[in-house]
């Protein structure tokens, strides 16, 4: 079991209900208070989980940085009342800044029972491997 703090606990639910206030801003046709909502609870809780350094650190990383001036003017976009060109944009900042997760997402789910069987699917598992940036035919050594 993983030991957090009672800091990083916070920063859980955070980012917990700033992905579901995204989530819910976009089922509600780009809500910008909604999804404004959603950006800053989960930068909060980014910043509660691993700290102000290091996520300073994280999002001015010099190969991070499209991906983070993408996210960023997608933030003000949103703040801005433009909510779908920020949604856009903000996606495409999070693919940047966290692309590099995907494959480790997938692999995950892929343990759950039932969404596993579903990602495992001879015809669905070549596909979502493309996607997520996993490459079966290298070893990890």
């Amino acid at each position: 079991m993983i030991w957090l703090s009672e800091r990083q606990k916070f920063g859980v639910g955070f980012t917990a209900g700033g992905i579901f206030f995204f989530f819910f801003g976009i089922m509600t046709f780009f809500d910008s208070g909604f999804l404004a909502l959603g950006n800053i609870l989960f930068i909060i809780g980014i910043t509660l989980i691993i700290g102000p350094q290091r996520t300073v650190s994280f999002f001015s990383r010099p190969t991070k940085l499209r991906g983070s001036l993408c996210f960023i003017i997608g933030i003000l976009l949103i703040l801005m009342k433009r909510s779908f060109i920020g949604f856009v944009l903000e996606s495409f900042g999070i693919l940047g800044l966290f692309g590099d997760f995907f494959g480790t997402i997938v692999q995950f789910l892929r343990s759950i029972p039932y969404i596993g069987d579903v990602l495992s699917h001879p015809l669905i598992a070549p596909t979502i491997d493309k996607i997520a940036g996993i490459n079966s035919n290298t070893l990890p050594v």
